[in-house]
Protein backbone atom coordinates (compact mmCIF):
# COMPACT_ATOMS: atom_id res chain seq x y z
CA UNK A 1 0.00 0.00 0.00
CA UNK A 2 1.25 3.59 -0.95
CA UNK A 3 2.00 6.33 1.89
CA UNK A 4 -1.05 8.77 1.38
CA UNK A 5 0.07 11.70 2.71
CA UNK A 6 -2.13 13.31 5.63
CA UNK A 7 -3.73 16.66 5.29
CA UNK A 8 -2.10 17.72 2.23
CA UNK A 9 -4.30 20.59 1.69
CA UNK A 10 -4.04 21.72 4.84
CA UNK A 11 0.08 21.29 5.25
CA UNK A 12 0.29 23.39 2.18
CA UNK A 13 -2.07 26.14 3.35
CA UNK A 14 -0.44 26.40 6.34
CA UNK A 15 3.09 26.50 4.65
CA UNK A 16 2.37 28.71 1.54
CA UNK A 17 5.54 27.33 -0.45
CA UNK A 18 6.32 30.43 -2.87
CA UNK A 19 9.53 30.18 -5.21
CA UNK A 20 12.72 29.96 -4.18
CA UNK A 21 11.84 29.54 -0.46
CA UNK A 22 13.64 26.50 1.39
CA UNK A 23 11.66 23.69 3.41
CA UNK A 24 12.27 20.81 5.94
CA UNK A 25 10.12 17.72 6.30
CA UNK A 26 11.57 15.69 9.11
CA UNK A 27 9.78 12.60 8.04
CA UNK A 28 10.10 12.68 4.20
CA UNK A 29 9.03 9.33 4.01
CA UNK A 30 7.43 8.13 0.37
CA UNK A 31 7.72 12.30 -0.38
CA UNK A 32 4.29 13.06 -0.56
CA UNK A 33 4.34 16.41 1.13
CA UNK A 34 7.76 16.91 0.25
CA UNK A 35 7.59 16.90 -3.85
CA UNK A 36 4.18 19.04 -3.48
CA UNK A 37 6.48 21.79 -2.04
CA UNK A 38 9.49 21.48 -4.08
CA UNK A 39 6.70 21.78 -7.21
CA UNK A 40 5.93 25.02 -5.76
CA UNK A 41 9.09 26.06 -5.26
CA UNK A 42 10.54 26.62 -8.20
CA UNK A 43 12.95 27.33 -9.81
CA UNK A 44 15.48 27.68 -6.94
CA UNK A 45 13.49 26.69 -4.06
CA UNK A 46 14.88 23.37 -1.71
CA UNK A 47 13.83 21.10 0.13
CA UNK A 48 16.01 19.48 2.73
CA UNK A 49 14.35 16.10 3.64
CA UNK A 50 14.52 13.49 6.74
CA UNK A 51 13.73 9.76 7.19
CA UNK A 52 15.29 7.13 9.13
CA UNK A 53 14.73 4.38 6.55
CA UNK A 54 17.55 4.03 4.24
CA UNK A 55 14.86 2.53 2.12
CA UNK A 56 12.53 5.65 1.96
CA UNK A 57 15.77 7.69 0.98
CA UNK A 58 16.98 5.06 -2.00
CA UNK A 59 12.92 5.03 -3.55
CA UNK A 60 13.22 9.38 -3.55
CA UNK A 61 16.78 9.44 -4.44
CA UNK A 62 15.49 8.24 -8.18
CA UNK A 63 13.99 11.11 -8.46
CA UNK A 64 16.72 12.87 -9.56
CA UNK A 65 15.23 16.16 -8.10
CA UNK A 66 19.33 18.40 -7.01
CA UNK A 67 16.38 20.57 -5.14
CA UNK A 68 15.63 18.01 -3.00
CA UNK A 69 18.33 17.20 -0.27
CA UNK A 70 18.12 13.86 1.47
CA UNK A 71 19.44 12.67 4.91
CA UNK A 72 18.74 9.24 6.38
CA UNK A 73 18.97 10.73 10.10
CA UNK A 74 17.14 11.31 13.41
CA UNK A 75 15.10 14.30 13.07
CA UNK A 76 17.01 15.27 16.59
CA UNK A 77 19.88 16.16 14.84
CA UNK A 78 18.01 18.73 12.97
CA UNK A 79 20.25 22.03 13.42
CA UNK A 80 23.50 20.11 12.98
CA UNK A 81 22.48 18.48 9.49
CA UNK A 82 21.09 21.89 8.60
CA UNK A 83 24.45 23.93 9.35
CA UNK A 84 26.63 20.50 7.90
CA UNK A 85 24.33 21.63 4.63
CA UNK A 86 24.72 25.57 5.51
CA UNK A 87 20.82 24.93 4.31
CA UNK A 88 18.72 27.98 4.51
CA UNK A 89 17.25 30.51 4.88
CA UNK A 90 14.47 27.97 6.24
CA UNK A 91 10.54 29.42 5.29
CA UNK A 92 8.97 26.25 6.86
CA UNK A 93 9.23 22.86 8.82
CA UNK A 94 7.01 19.95 8.76
CA UNK A 95 6.88 17.02 11.31
CA UNK A 96 4.28 14.53 9.88
CA UNK A 97 4.71 12.04 13.47
CA UNK A 98 2.55 9.36 11.48
CA UNK A 99 3.92 5.44 10.45
CA UNK A 100 4.62 5.17 7.31
CA UNK A 101 2.89 2.40 5.65
CA UNK A 102 6.30 0.88 4.22
CA UNK A 103 6.84 0.16 8.56
CA UNK A 104 3.69 -1.01 9.05
CA UNK A 105 3.18 -3.30 6.17
CA UNK A 106 6.92 -3.85 4.62
CA UNK A 107 9.51 -3.51 7.55
CA UNK A 108 9.19 -7.10 9.25
CA UNK A 109 9.97 -5.49 12.90
CA UNK A 110 6.93 -6.25 14.41
CA UNK A 111 5.09 -2.80 14.24
CA UNK A 112 1.73 -4.18 13.87
CA UNK A 113 0.07 -6.88 16.02
CA UNK A 114 -1.66 -8.08 13.06
CA UNK A 115 1.40 -9.51 11.72
CA UNK A 116 3.72 -12.31 12.98
CA UNK A 117 7.12 -10.70 13.11
CA UNK A 118 10.12 -10.26 15.80
CA UNK A 119 9.50 -8.00 18.78
CA UNK A 120 12.19 -5.26 17.12
CA UNK A 121 10.37 -2.28 16.68
CA UNK A 122 13.22 0.06 15.85
CA UNK A 123 13.11 2.99 13.29
CA UNK A 124 16.70 2.66 12.81
CA UNK A 125 17.96 -0.97 13.05
CA UNK A 126 21.56 0.01 12.16
CA UNK A 127 21.74 2.73 14.76
CA UNK A 128 19.74 1.49 17.79
CA UNK A 129 20.44 -1.50 19.36
CA UNK A 130 17.22 -1.52 22.07
CA UNK A 131 14.53 -3.43 20.98
CA UNK A 132 10.78 -3.94 22.10
CA UNK A 133 12.07 -7.81 22.78
CA UNK A 134 14.59 -6.43 24.83
CA UNK A 135 12.28 -4.10 27.36
CA UNK A 136 9.59 -7.36 27.17
CA UNK A 137 12.50 -9.54 28.99
CA UNK A 138 14.07 -7.08 31.03
CA UNK A 139 11.79 -4.52 32.82
CA UNK A 140 10.70 -5.13 35.99
CA UNK A 141 6.44 -5.16 36.65
CA UNK A 142 6.43 -1.90 37.75
CA UNK A 143 8.62 -0.49 35.06
CA UNK A 144 6.12 -2.06 32.45
CA UNK A 145 3.15 -0.58 33.97
CA UNK A 146 4.85 2.87 34.20
CA UNK A 147 5.74 2.81 30.12
CA UNK A 148 1.88 0.76 28.97
CA UNK A 149 0.67 3.18 31.43
CA UNK A 150 2.51 6.61 30.30
CA UNK A 151 2.99 5.84 27.19
CA UNK A 152 0.26 3.58 26.14
CA UNK A 153 -2.90 5.36 28.44
CA UNK A 154 -3.80 1.68 29.16
CA UNK A 155 -6.14 1.14 31.77
CA UNK A 156 -5.12 -2.45 32.70
CA UNK A 157 -0.96 -1.74 32.28
CA UNK A 158 -0.33 -3.76 35.64
CA UNK A 159 -2.54 -6.69 34.65
CA UNK A 160 -0.51 -7.52 31.04
CA UNK A 161 2.69 -6.38 33.04
CA UNK A 162 2.30 -8.91 35.34
CA UNK A 163 1.37 -11.73 32.78
CA UNK A 164 4.23 -10.37 30.77
CA UNK A 165 6.47 -11.05 34.38
CA UNK A 166 4.59 -14.68 34.92
CA UNK A 167 5.06 -16.04 31.25
CA UNK A 168 8.47 -14.64 30.53
CA UNK A 169 9.67 -16.84 33.51
CA UNK A 170 8.73 -20.12 31.50
CA UNK A 171 9.52 -19.37 27.96
CA UNK A 172 10.93 -15.95 25.73
CA UNK A 173 8.26 -13.48 24.55
CA UNK A 174 10.21 -12.71 20.77
CA UNK A 175 7.31 -12.10 18.78
CA UNK A 176 4.50 -9.64 18.18
CA UNK A 177 1.08 -12.68 18.19
CA UNK A 178 2.90 -13.99 21.32
CA UNK A 179 2.60 -10.97 23.13
CA UNK A 180 -0.53 -10.21 21.42
CA UNK A 181 -2.15 -13.40 22.38
CA UNK A 182 -1.06 -13.55 25.81
CA UNK A 183 -2.70 -9.77 26.35
CA UNK A 184 -5.70 -11.04 24.84
CA UNK A 185 -5.82 -13.99 27.57
CA UNK A 186 -4.81 -12.00 30.67
CA UNK A 187 -7.70 -9.70 30.04
CA UNK A 188 -10.05 -12.23 28.84
CA UNK A 189 -13.90 -10.79 28.54
CA UNK A 190 -11.75 -6.99 29.31
CA UNK A 191 -10.21 -7.41 26.41
CA UNK A 192 -10.56 -5.02 23.89
CA UNK A 193 -8.14 -4.96 20.48
CA UNK A 194 -7.31 -0.86 21.55
CA UNK A 195 -5.59 -2.67 24.10
CA UNK A 196 -2.87 -4.11 21.71
CA UNK A 197 -2.60 -0.25 20.42
CA UNK A 198 -1.98 0.65 23.51
CA UNK A 199 0.68 -1.53 24.45
CA UNK A 200 2.59 -1.52 21.01
CA UNK A 201 2.38 1.97 21.06
CA UNK A 202 3.68 2.31 24.59
CA UNK A 203 6.72 -0.42 23.49
CA UNK A 204 7.12 1.39 20.20
CA UNK A 205 7.41 5.09 21.78
CA UNK A 206 9.74 3.36 24.41
CA UNK A 207 12.38 1.82 21.89
CA UNK A 208 12.69 4.77 19.75
CA UNK A 209 12.82 7.34 22.90
CA UNK A 210 10.20 9.14 20.88
CA UNK A 211 8.62 12.20 23.04
CA UNK A 212 11.72 13.50 24.45
CA UNK A 213 13.02 13.62 20.47
CA UNK A 214 9.83 14.92 19.65
CA UNK A 215 10.29 17.75 22.15
CA UNK A 216 13.94 18.78 21.22
CA UNK A 217 13.35 18.72 17.83
CA UNK A 218 10.45 21.31 18.02
CA UNK A 219 12.81 23.70 20.05
CA UNK A 220 15.80 23.17 17.51
CA UNK A 221 12.70 23.55 14.63
CA UNK A 222 11.71 27.39 15.80
CA UNK A 223 15.66 28.25 16.76
CA UNK A 224 16.36 28.10 12.85
CA UNK A 225 12.85 29.16 11.16
CA UNK A 226 13.61 32.52 9.32
CA UNK A 227 11.26 35.01 11.28
CA UNK A 228 7.66 34.51 9.48
CA UNK A 229 8.91 30.80 9.01
CA UNK A 230 6.19 28.27 10.00
CA UNK A 231 6.36 24.97 11.91
CA UNK A 232 3.74 22.60 11.03
CA UNK A 233 3.08 19.57 12.67
CA UNK A 234 0.99 16.49 12.32
CA UNK A 235 0.42 14.15 15.74
CA UNK A 236 -1.42 11.10 15.67
CA UNK A 237 -1.90 10.18 19.25
CA UNK A 238 -2.44 12.67 22.75
CA UNK A 239 0.52 12.47 23.94
CA UNK A 240 1.87 13.80 20.76
CA UNK A 241 -0.34 16.55 20.84
CA UNK A 242 0.00 17.55 24.29
CA UNK A 243 3.79 17.95 23.91
CA UNK A 244 2.83 20.00 20.70
CA UNK A 245 0.56 22.31 22.44
CA UNK A 246 2.63 22.47 25.39
CA UNK A 247 5.89 23.36 23.39
CA UNK A 248 4.07 25.83 21.47
CA UNK A 249 2.51 27.75 24.74
CA UNK A 250 6.26 27.93 25.66
CA UNK A 251 7.37 29.63 22.66
CA UNK A 252 4.72 31.84 22.71
CA UNK A 253 5.57 33.06 26.23
CA UNK A 254 8.68 33.42 25.36
CA UNK A 255 7.84 35.74 22.61
CA UNK A 256 9.36 33.80 20.03
CA UNK A 257 6.38 32.84 18.16
CA UNK A 258 2.43 33.43 17.45
CA UNK A 259 -0.07 29.90 17.46
CA UNK A 260 -1.51 29.84 14.56
CA UNK A 261 -4.04 27.13 15.05
CA UNK A 262 -6.03 28.00 17.90
CA UNK A 263 -7.75 24.49 18.32
CA UNK A 264 -5.72 21.58 16.06
CA UNK A 265 -7.32 20.88 12.88
CA UNK A 266 -8.29 17.27 11.67
CA UNK A 267 -8.95 15.30 8.33
CA UNK A 268 -12.37 16.01 6.89
CA UNK A 269 -14.71 13.28 6.31
CA UNK A 270 -13.79 12.69 2.77
CA UNK A 271 -10.20 12.19 3.54
CA UNK A 272 -11.03 9.69 6.37
CA UNK A 273 -13.17 7.78 3.35
CA UNK A 274 -10.37 7.74 1.16
CA UNK A 275 -7.32 7.37 4.17
CA UNK A 276 -8.93 5.65 6.83
CA UNK A 277 -5.09 6.01 8.66
CA UNK A 278 -5.55 9.76 8.83
CA UNK A 279 -8.73 9.60 11.08
CA UNK A 280 -6.83 10.72 14.36
CA UNK A 281 -4.44 13.32 12.68
CA UNK A 282 -4.39 16.57 14.18
CA UNK A 283 -2.56 19.58 13.14
CA UNK A 284 -1.28 22.42 14.93
CA UNK A 285 1.12 25.30 13.59
CA UNK A 286 3.20 28.05 14.96
CA UNK A 287 4.89 31.33 13.37
CA UNK A 288 8.36 32.63 14.49
CA UNK A 289 8.49 36.05 15.24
Amino acid sequence: MAHTPVLLNEVIAYLNPQKNQNFIDCTVGGGGHALKILSLTKPNGKLLGFDLSQEAILKLQQIKENRLILVCDNFVHLKTIVEQYNFGPINGILIDLGLSSDLLETSKRGFSFAKDEPLDMRFSPATQDFTAQMIIRQYSKDKLTEIFRNFGEEKFARQTAEAIVNIRKKENITSTLQLAGLIETTLGRRFHIKSLARVFQALRIEVNNELEILEQTLSQGMEILNPGGRLVVISFHSLEDRIVKLSFKKFKKEGIAEIITKKPLIPTDEEIRINSRSRSAKLRVAEKI
